[in-house]
């Protein structure tokens, strides 16, 4: 992941429009082949100015009074999740990959806070840090993608299209919509020190269709190890299912939590499956 540095630059078109003149229909030529004519001109005209102003003028729809990344916030964490730092540095950082870059920052500690997702024109990507900073948040990453946008080249191909059937076009239709960015951000805040230190979800499937309801598969799927914890040590590894710790048999991830603090400071058995293949390894859970 790179330092963020983006700021969307919004392209739209000025207000052009083209006027045609009343013009006097000489004896001998179409009215039909005078208004075609006329169309054509305007066509070549309009192409001219829409193409300078379209690589010169840069349109901000947005206010810079309003934060978007607040405005759109929804917490992912339900116990207030902050820094441990009473004044984080807070880091900024552009995404790649949501999901690659999720699990990531789960193997290097921290855990999700929560994230802002929209749609909107060039909104600067300092809003996100700022918010990240009033969250208390010790990294946050950011990702924006183009979304669309009514360009010159379409609005050329709706005036040809008007000039085959002789239809007249409004100012409206020939506005330029600014152009749209999908925004997402993710903030994170880094953990203490782990007891065990992996992150688990409970799997449940359908085995059809018509199934109303999913059954849920056994045990607890690892869905990231965090480095350098006492599971890392064990070699325990993202995608192995969590069957048994000590004595307590994991159905829910509270179950493990639980467990966990029991067996805190003492080495455990972990019974898990890999690969269809269920095994047994010794692990020295942590003191707090």
């Amino acid at each position: 992941m790179q330092p963020a540095r983006h700021q969307s630059m919004i392209k739209n078109s000025a207000n052009n429009r083209v006027e045609i003149k009343s013009a006097q229909v000489k004896k001998g030529i179409s009215p039909k082949f005078m208004l075609a004519s006329l169309l054509s001109l305007g066509i070549l005209l309009l192409a001219t100015q829409l193409t300078a102003a379209e690589s010169n003028t840069h349109v901000q729809n947005v206010s810079p009074a309003e934060n978007w990344y607040a405005k759109n916030y929804q917490a992912q964490n339900s116990g207030n999740l902050a820094s441990l730092q009473a004044n984080p540095d807070t880091k900024m950082y552009a995404g790649n990959r949501k999901e690659d870059d999720d699990i990531s920052m789960l193997e290097n500690g921290y855990d999700l806070m929560g994230t802002s997702g929209f749609t909107a024109g060039d909104v600067p990507a300092e809003q996100a840090l700022q918010h990240a900073k009033t969250l208390k948040a010790d990294t946050v990453l950011v990702y924006s993608k183009y979304g669309s946008a009514k360009k010159a080249s379409s609005k050329l191909q709706l005036i040809k299209e008007a000039a085959k059937v002789g239809k007249e076009l409004t100012e409206k239709d020939l506005e330029t919509e600014p152009a749209n960015y999908n925004y997402y951000a993710s903030y994170w805040a880094k953990l203490p020190a782990p007891l065990l230190g992996v992150h688990v979800i409970k799997l449940a499937k359908k085995q059809s269709q018509e199934d109303e309801k999913a059954l849920e598969e056994e045990g607890l799927k690892v869905i990231a190890v965090i480095k350098e914890s006492a599971a890392a040590k064990a070699n325990l590894q993202r995608g192995d299912v969590l069957i048994r710790l000590g004595d307590a048999v994991l159905e829910k991830p509270e179950q493990l939590v639980l467990a966990v603090k029991k067996y805190q400071g003492q080495t455990v058995p972990v019974v898990y499956e890999r690969a269809g293949q269920t095994a047994t390894v010794q692990v020295a859970i942590n003191q707090p």
